[in-house]
């Protein structure tokens, strides 16, 4: 009777017994979903529903991280591709001889030399060789009176190669300037006229011309002195003769500081204010130009000093020793008006 006996509430005797068939007291409706039970057995359990919401956070930060990572990626490909375009643009303003080689020998030869020329100017008295510098893309160059001086006939090579035959616009043989432009030319680079009066002692400078006819040497030094009182000659043949490989030794007729140097420069002769550079000059390089380091011109080159004979059997110091002059800039931007109107000599 014992065995049969099952008190209220006795719930455990009902598990035991599922065969039995004895019904107990009645208990409230089951939930709508039963308690899962662990797989280990003595392990706590807990509701499926519980673990979704951390299952799904760890795959929404896994997603983020994925997409986080992708979208960092893409931001690098664009954002870092717009800021390299920006540091290109930033690195390919002007033109790349002025960025990568700004300040530099190698960069000022390279982006002016193209507007350097030479001349060669026949005359009755032999053939001269100089140098000059083109302003505008037709043709007009300057260069010094003393090359063209008396010539019968001009030519004038670029730096291509390509020669031309040019004509006497105008001469100023009081500031050894002259003004020649050639026939047909067109689309032709320019030089970029400084400001010397922005010049100072110690800045560095870099000439370009055809000294003894080698076409395009470049030679680089500083301005050593400012105001530099030079005197050449005016005379027509001895402006020749200066230039000649003949019979007058290559002599250069200057004067400075009350001495004459390289020949005679006879009665007819004037002076003017020069920037002194020891950049190496020697004959051929009148009209050329003298270079800041922006690749502006500051000056015509006009004049050197070479303590040799003026015998032409003489080869000692024939050669630049660090004594050069030019004409300054500002010399030649006051008078280019008067070389375009025929000039006044």
């Amino acid at each position: 009777m014992t065995d049969n006996y099952r008190g209220s509430g006795d719930a455990d005797s009902t598990q035991q017994h599922p065969t039995q068939g004895f019904q107990g007291p009645a208990y409230p409706p089951p939930p709508p979903y039963g308690p899962v039970y662990s797989a280990v057995p003595g392990a706590a359990t807990t509701p499926r529903r519980a673990k979704r919401p951390v299952a799904l956070l760890a795959a929404v930060a896994l997603a983020a991280a994925v997409v986080g990572g992708g979208s960092a990626a893409l931001v690098g490909a664009y954002t870092g591709n717009d800021a390299g375009v920006g540091n290109g643009d930033t690195a390919i303003h002007g033109t790349t001889v002025s960025q990568s080689s700004a300040g530099t020998v190698a960069g000022v030869a390279q982006s002016v030399s193209p507007t350097i020329v030479e001349i060669n100017a026949a005359s009755n008295s032999g053939e001269a060789t100089g140098s000059g510098v083109i302003i505008t893309s037709d043709g007009e160059i300057i260069t010094n009176n003393h090359v063209i001086s008396g010539a019968s006939s001009v030519k004038v090579q670029l730096s291509t190669g390509k020669t031309y035959t040019a004509r006497i616009i105008g001469t100023d043989a009081d500031k050894d300037l002259a003004l020649i432009k050639l026939e047909g030319a067109s689309g032709l680079k320019t030089a970029s006229l400084g400001d010397s009066s922005q010049v100072k002692v110690g800045d560095q400078v870099v000439a370009i011309g055809s000294p003894e006819g080698l076409t395009g040497t470049v030679t680089s030094g500083i301005i050593s002195a400012l105001n530099r009182d030079v005197t050449v000659a005016k005379d027509q043949d001895q402006g020749q003769q200066q230039q000649q490989g003949g019979g007058n030794g290559g002599n250069w007729p200057f004067e400075f500081g009350g001495r004459q140097f390289n020949g005679d420069t006879g009665t007819s002769k004037t002076t003017y204010k020069a920037l002194q550079t020891d950049a190496s000059l020697n004959p051929g390089n009148s009209g050329g130009a003298l270079i800041n380091m922006n690749g502006e011109i500051i000056g015509i080159n006009s004049a050197m000093y070479a303590p040799s004979s003026s015998s032409a059997s003489s080869d000692s110091g024939a050669g630049s020793v660090g004594l050069g002059f030019a004409i300054p800039v500002n010399t030649v931007k006051a008078d280019l008006s008067a070389l375009r109107s025929g000039g006044t000599s």
